[in-house]
């Protein structure tokens, strides 16, 4: 499971997701990424289970780059607990993610092995993605 060795703080302000991605929005390393249409937390779990549903249908084959990573502590209060009394306790690590934002990208696979794969991927995540693919990607 994804997570920082080490925080400056444990526990992270909740904060605002706003606008679209204003980085991480172009494919850097593969051919194929799917891209966030929405905004919302996704955990380090999703992210392995995405990144193993993908590894597993490419048979290993090529390479997968995971272009977000969870960072921000996420804190939760044991259930039937009353109010006040602090902040709840580290749970687990999340990264926000925007509008346009890159989540994965694969290289070395066929056009349609790749699309299936980060099909695949897609569906472990909260929210909608869209496959896209490199520019001047020519298909054999």
């Amino acid at each position: 499971m994804l997570q920082p060795k080490r925080t400056k703080f444990r526990r992270a302000q909740k904060g605002r997701m706003k606008g679209n991605a204003q980085r991480g929005n172009e494919l850097a390393f593969g051919s194929f990424g799917i891209k966030a249409l929405e905004q919302c937390w996704i955990t380090g779990r999703q992210i392995e289970a995405a990144r193993q549903a993908v590894t597993r249908h490419m048979k290993r084959e090529g390479q997968l780059w995971i272009r977000v990573f969870p960072d921000k502590p996420i804190t939760k209060k044991p259930a039937e607990v009353r109010m006040g009394k602090g902040k709840g306790a580290p749970e687990g690590f999340v990264v926000p993610v925007t509008p346009g934002r890159i989540i994965l990208e694969a290289e070395g696979v066929p056009f349609d092995v790749a699309k299936e794969a980060l099909r695949l991927g897609a569906q472990k995540l909260p929210i909608t993605t869209k496959f896209i693919v490199r520019r001047d990607y020519v298909q054999e």
